[in-house]
């Protein structure tokens, strides 16, 4: 059975610093792309971050562009989000996906359950 489980998440105070881990399991680093994506209260899932497990190869959109860093630990099945200079609007639900197909911001095939970020002004 795959699975994608998310840890680390919590409350800090807006300046404050998380990471996040995913863990896969039933599966094993290849090709893949494994991305970050959040979910705040009133707004759409937004993707923010992106890595591609074999070149490394990241991506980020400009709201966390110079705060957020994804990488990736291909012998422990692994990606983090280490996430720093927190503000209140990074408050959301985080969750991690994989595509199998190398789709950064495409359709994906597995989800983690997510992980709770709430940030304090």
């Amino acid at each position: 059975e795959v699975q994608l489980v998310e840890s680390g998440g919590g409350l800090v105070q807006a300046g404050g610093s998380l990471r996040l881990s995913c863990v896969a399991s039933g599966f094993t680093f290849d090709d893949y792309a494994i991305a970050w994506f959040r979910q705040a209260p009133g707004k759409e899932r937004e993707g923010v971050s992106c890595i591609t497990t074999r070149s490394g190869s990241t991506y980020y959109p400009d709201s966390v562009k110079g705060r957020f860093t994804i990488s990736r630990d291909n012998v422990k099945n692994t990606v983090y989000l280490q996430m720093n200079s927190l503000k209140p609007e990074d408050t959301a639900v985080y969750y991690c996906a994989v595509s199998l197909e190398r789709l950064c911001w495409g359709p994906k095939d597995y989800w983690g359950q997510g992980t709770q970020v709430t940030v304090s002004s």
